[in-house]
């Protein structure tokens, strides 16, 4: 029974390398086995056996090639492995190089899975109820790239478009411009007011504080899946003033090349879209008959006019990193 442990102890390079050597002429004395091999053999990944006097090809990486070519201990001692040098012919010309940046988000890109369907919907649930910022974070961190979070909101977002009652969609958000965005990110694994609420907040505060702390808040060109912030879009205190704070809040969706934005809220009429150019703030359309550019987000009352998405937008807050 200890040989047949011990057999399944042995690693299969190494077996490969004894096959691989030579055996020795009657009379001669067996040298020492060279600690060196059989250290750097299981680091190795397994190889496919080879037959005595077999070479390995040339496709074969080089540290499997190191396990399975034959050596002679003598000289795996006297001297250790010269380093692979690349010519200075194999190194590509710098100006064609893609930039690391972009390559390291491609890259990360490709190999990680798109998560929607079904699997989206799981995400949101489990996110109600486990805080996504807690020490367990490894699985959510699979999914936390700017690329992935924005397809995940926008796609989610864009699902929602038409809803009029978010309870229909899940009873743990309220059927409100918060409710909606809590839903759009609890598809990336975000739920936006984790951190709580302080004494006279609302949601909408709630979470702008949260991008404010967090560092989120800008004022440059938005990208998809971003949040976009607006304030006294209704008289929240029923005073007649417009000392309302933070009271509407969206996801984008788009940038047109014009510089007008479109975003996805909950408002008056259910889940819909707007557009906002801050290029032309106080403008619906630019001219008579021509494409709108700023959508009414605030309807004329007794006391005040209308107003529109340019004139009452405060900032945009990235999702990585909430």
């Amino acid at each position: 029974m200890f040989r047949l442990h011990l057999f399944a102890t042995v690693p299969l390079c190494a077996l490969i390398g004894c096959a691989t050597v030579k055996p020795l002429e009657a009379g001669s004395v067996t040298p020492a086995r060279a600690p060196e091999v059989v250290a750097e053999a299981p680091v190795s990944p397994p190889a496919p056996p080879l037959g005595e006097g077999t070479i390995a090809p040339e496709s074969a990486s080089p540290v499997v090639a190191e396990a399975v070519t034959p050596v002679s201990p003598s000289v795996a001692e006297a001297q250790p492995p010269a380093p692979t040098v690349k010519s200075p012919e194999e190194e590509p010309a710098r100006d064609a190089r893609t930039p690391a940046v972009v390559s390291a988000v491609i890259s990360e890109e490709k190999s990680r899975p798109l998560v929607t369907g079904v699997v989206a919907a799981a995400l949101e649930a489990v996110a109600l109820v486990t805080n996504p910022a807690s020490d367990a974070s490894g699985f959510w961190e699979a999914y936390r790239t700017p690329m992935q979070f924005a397809r995940l909101i926008v796609n989610r977002s864009i699902q929602l478009v038409g809803e009029r009652n978010l309870g229909r969609v899940s009873r743990g958000v309220p059927n409100d411009c918060s409710g909606f965005v809590r839903l759009a990110y609890l598809s990336a694994g975000i739920d936006l007011v984790a951190h709580g609420f302080l004494a006279g907040e609302n949601a909408v505060s709630a979470i702008f504080r949260r991008a404010t702390e967090s560092g989120r808040l800008h004022h440059r060109a938005p990208r998809p899946g971003d949040l976009v912030f607006f304030r006294e879009t209704y008289d929240r205190n029923r005073d007649g003033r417009r000392n309302d704070g933070m009271t509407h809040i969206g996801v984008v969706e788009s940038l047109a090349d014009d510089g007008t934005i479109t975003f996805i809220h909950r408002g008056s009429k259910g889940v819909a879209r707007s557009r906002m150019n801050l290029s032309f703030p106080e403008k619906h359309q630019l001219s008579e008959g021509g494409p709108v550019v700023n959508d009414f987000l605030r309807p004329a009352t007794k006391h005040f006019r209308a107003y529109l998405t340019g004139e009452l937008f405060v900032a945009f807050a990235s999702p990585d990193g909430l």
